[in-house]
């Protein structure tokens, strides 16, 4: 990798939820031979409950300052493939600590796309309304700005196969596919959140 954020040897990756953060980082982190880590996973695990719950009983603005203080920790971290949740970039002092301690590389996907993996979700607190699809239009026209505005660098995840989104990432980090073989042998499968 460069010199500069490269030298924490971290990734962060940042996207709108469905981009395909969680499938992407897994497949990257395996690559590298480095640690992943979800960011609303590792909330879970830590309180014990389902963001959906934290963000009944602590709205929004709990749901993000418990994320901001996950994000000062475990942005501190090498050898780590992080991806945060769709909104960490909300608050501009995550953006500052990501931009700082490691590579951003922002994950995009286009609104269809997006409508297309998430349009069965049923748990996703932000898509709890009556019209899903104008919400995530809503949200990518507020977020765009700022995951461009964060990030090292920009993949496109659309319809892809996965490895070849990691492909593509390995290779804008100036690190060549061929040096991280895939682990199996299986058919790829399109990029998307778990």
């Amino acid at each position: 990798m460069n010199e500069g954020p490269a030298d924490r040897r971290a990734l962060f990756l940042v996207g709108m939820m469905g981009a395909g953060k969680t499938t992407v980082g897994k497949r990257l982190a395996r690559r590298l031979g480095w640690a992943f880590v979800d960011a609303d996973r590792e909330l879970e695990a830590r309180l014990g409950v389902p963001v959906q719950t934290i963000f009944e009983l602590e709205g929004e603005p709990g749901f993000r300052r418990r994320e901001a203080a996950l994000i000062e920790e475990l942005t501190q971290r090498s050898q780590v493939v992080f991806a945060t949740g769709g909104g960490a970039v909300l608050d501009a002092g995550n953006r500052a600590v990501l931009h700082q301690r490691g590579r951003v590389v922002y994950l995009r996907a286009s609104v269809g796309d997006l409508w297309h993996r998430l349009r069965r979700d049923t748990v996703r607190p932000l898509l709890k309304t009556a019209d899903p699809r104008a919400r995530i239009e809503e949200l990518v026209g507020q977020r765009d700005p700022l995951y461009r505005e964060v990030a090292h660098l920009t993949v496109d995840t659309g319809r892809q196969p996965i490895e070849q989104v990691v492909d593509a990432i390995l290779a804008r980090l100036g690190q060549p596919a061929s040096a991280a073989p895939p682990l199996t042998s299986t058919p790829p499968e399109p990029a998307r959140d778990a």
